[in-house]
């Protein structure tokens, strides 16, 4: 009898340890640094999906946790409190900074370029609009109106000899735009992939990508964090920029794969997402790519401050 009572404390320790076993936390993750990082669900932020989905990120040491966001202009004020790492653009960065966060570009994403243009102003097929110049009085969709695309839009306006106090611009949701264009209640949108590409499918027409007013090569979106976390974790920056340049490099390689990915974190019809063009990435970002950025921002009057713009950049190079 006191064997049996033996045997099935034995056993019962062994099954108590085996459930402790079994809610812990592997050796492996024990081992990794949290990233609490957001995402926009537009096809720029792949890379990091790519990485988060194929184990790049926890090959490289991190265990990242990614949360989707809608307004990517939030987003600097949530650093240091719901997240480590988020997205951001030029003018939202160096709104933020002026405004008094302590924040800085960490990683390079994605960059506008002459030869792969993937944001558009879009009108109306027969609306009689075929420049910009044509644009003074009219109404103009915007996702945001602080927000780069329209930034990018009044500094075009400008560039052409027309005010841009002259148009009217309201926020509309991108998925939105193609109705309120067709309904006539705006003149214009301010478009980007992939709903760039089905406004030119149903015969509306592009006057350009307004991004390229600004240059013909162009820093667009990139990834930001609060500056004393980026100081405190370089070897953290060091593993987010390698596993980016490995989840590029996976695109690449798999296009099939990476585009079901896409799919997944945009909740996009896989038909339309295999027609998405792929943006230009690029991880690596250096302070003097802010300087055009800064002189739109001062030439419209958004901002009056002078600012360095190597506060805005810590790698951990």
């Amino acid at each position: 009898m006191g064997s049996l009572r033996s045997a099935l404390r034995c056993l019962a320790a062994f099954i108590v340890g085996m459930l402790c076993l079994a809610l812990m936390p592997s050796a492996r993750a024990a081992g990794l640094q949290s990233v609490r990082a957001a995402y926009i669900p537009v096809i720029n932020w792949l890379p990091a999906w790519v990485a988060k989905e194929k184990g790049i990120f926890e090959k490289n040491g991190l265990d990242v946790s990614l949360t989707v966001a809608q307004n990517l202009s939030l987003l600097p004020g949530t650093l240091g409190r719901q997240f480590d790492i988020v997205p951001s653009t030029p003018p939202d960065l160096v709104k933020a900074v002026l405004g008094g966060l302590d924040i800085v570009a960490v990683a390079g994403e994605a960059i506008e370029t002459r030869t792969n243009p993937t944001t558009h102003v879009i009108v109306r097929k027969n609306a009689g609009i075929t420049s910009m110049q044509e644009l003074k009085g009219k109404i103009v969709a915007a996702p945001t109106l602080g927000a780069i695309i329209h930034v990018s839009v009044l500094h075009c306006l400008k560039k052409v000899g027309i005010d841009p106090a002259s148009i009217r611009g309201i926020e509309v949701p991108f998925p939105n735009m193609a109705d309120q264009l067709k309904a006539g209640n705006v003149d214009a949108v301010e478009s980007l992939e992939p709903f760039a590409g089905q406004l030119l499918a149903a015969g509306n027409v592009s006057l350009g990508d307004p991004l390229l007013c600004a240059g013909d090569e162009v820093t667009y979106a990139f990834w930001i964090s609060q500056r004393d976390w980026a100081a405190k974790n370089a070897a953290a920056l060091r593993a987010w920029l390698a596993s980016l340049e490995e989840g590029k490099a996976f695109i690449d390689s798999n296009a099939e794969e990476a585009r079901a990915i896409l799919a997944k974190y945009t909740k996009l019809p896989q038909a339309v997402v295999d027609k998405i063009p792929m943006p230009t990435f690029r991880f690596a970002i250096k302070p003097q790519e802010f300087s055009v950025w800064v002189n739109v921002l001062k030439d419209l009057g958004q901002i009056r401050q002078a600012i360095d713009e190597n506060r805005l950049v810590l790698t951990a190079d």
